[in-house]
């Protein structure tokens, strides 16, 4: 299972030490740029399954060019 956390930057090295701490965690440290950028991935991918299974309808490409 894979968990995102948000800490505040003064409480983070103390939360880092404690996980550090257990043989079965394994840390990757990513900074908000990255992070914002996974949340966006997450977000699209949950809409893309919306669309899949009918809960949202997606607009065709051509209307949207010709919007623009």
């Amino acid at each position: 299972m894979k968990v995102l956390l948000d800490i505040k930057d003064n409480k983070a090295l103390h939360i880092l030490e404690v996980l550090t701490g257990l043989s079965y965690v394994k840390i990757l440290v990513i900074y908000d740029l990255k992070a914002e950028l996974l949340s966006e991935i997450r977000e699209a991918v949950e809409e893309m399954n919306q669309f899949r299974a009918g809960k949202k309808q997606a607009h065709d490409a051509k209307n949207l060019l010709n919007e623009l």
